[in-house]
């Protein structure tokens, strides 16, 4: 089997990149830095040759064509849209950074759909073709019961929408998209109190993933495998 992941550099990417080499996969990892992602670039080193490293800036559209373009000829049986970012701290009523709300709708919605449409030709010669778009319940309109986080809220609702949108656009080639929630991991972003492991959420995802059906496109799932209400 062989999937792309963005963000790998680390966090839930990096153990992404970890797990499928361990599951003896290909993977292609992928992040806006690749001289700079070291323990990725050892990673790579060990594996082998099933993990390979490359280009993939979520805010630099051209990045994300020419790695299209380089990996043209590739059958891929899954699309991970991992990288993300919280946005700035300026995120509460009265106090939200425009511009930045912009970048990150640029990373966490906008390329995710970018990413699925430059990469629909390589899905549909894989096996799997899956489309996993990683969000949060903090997307969810439902489990909002505290307000604020305007811009990563907005930015994960909006990614709902676009996963939504190609589980119809897509069903006739066969493709199957869903939008995961990864649980409250303990990452960069997570912070060191969350409730699981990098290890322990990418497990989880990946049982889910791999056990899909077309009747799964289109859902917006928990880390158990349940619905999450829009």
């Amino acid at each position: 089997m062989k999937i792309l992941i963005t963000g790998a550099s680390r966090g839930i990417g990096f153990e992404m990149v970890r797990y499928g080499m361990d599951q003896g996969w290909d993977v292609l990892a992928c992040c806006r830095h690749p001289q700079q992602a070291e323990k990725l670039l050892s990673m790579a080193q060990l594996s082998n040759g099933r993990v390979s490293v490359h280009l993939a800036d979520m805010s630099e559209l051209a990045t994300l064509q020419a790695l299209a373009y380089e990996l043209r000829h590739e059958a891929i049986d899954m699309l991970i849209n991992n990288a993300g970012v919280y946005g700035s701290d300026k995120n509460s009523f009265g106090q939200v950074d425009a511009n930045d709300w912009v970048e990150t709708l640029k990373v966490n919605t906008i390329a995710p759909l970018k990413m699925s449409e430059l990469f629909i030709e390589q899905l549909s010669m894989g096996g799997k073709k899956i489309i996993a778009c990683l969000s949060s319940k903090m997307g969810s309109m439902d489990d909002n019961t505290s307000g604020g986080s305007y811009i990563y809220r907005s930015s994960k609702a909006a990614l709902n929408a676009v996963v939504k949108s190609m589980s119809h656009d897509l069903a006739d080639r066969g493709i199957k998209c869903v939008a995961l929630h990864p649980g409250w991991v303990k990452t960069d972003m997570g912070g060191p109190n969350a409730e699981i492991s990098t290890w322990e959420s990418v497990g989880q995802m990946f049982a889910t993933l791999l056990n899909l059906k077309a009747e799964d496109s289109g859902r917006f799932i928990d880390i158990d495998g349940s619905d999450i209400p829009w």
